[in-house]
């Protein structure tokens, strides 16, 4: 059965509701390609990568800091000083050297 042909009325109605939706689409890509917006998007963009930046430093210097604790420190809390004396000479040893190089390069 054919369709029936549309009469004026019907034809300016799907002309008024598709300037409508057009309207609204371009308002919609308006927003979305305004300067602000873009600002915006990009700013979102930079704070989401600084935190999942920050977020990975934070794991890895905790995990570091974990380890190190696990090596001069035991698993009842005392202090392991078969390491903990060892390490501590070497670094004033270290520092005594950058001291010393410092006061050199003074001079």
């Amino acid at each position: 059965m054919p369709e029936a042909a549309e009469t004026p009325a019907e034809i300016q109605a799907r002309i008024v509701k598709r300037r409508q939706d057009l309207k609204v689409t371009l308002e919609e890509i308006g927003v979305r390609v305004h300067p602000d917006t873009l600002v915006g998007d990009a700013k979102a963009r930079v704070a989401a990568t600084v935190d999942q930046t920050a977020g990975r430093a934070f794991v890895a210097v905790n995990r570091g800091v974990s380890t190190a604790r696990a090596q001069l420190i035991s698993a009842d809390g005392a202090p392991r000083l078969d390491r903990v004396i060892p390490a501590a000479v070497l670094t004033v040893a270290i520092a005594g050297l950058l001291v010393a190089s410092t006061r050199r390069r003074r001079r």
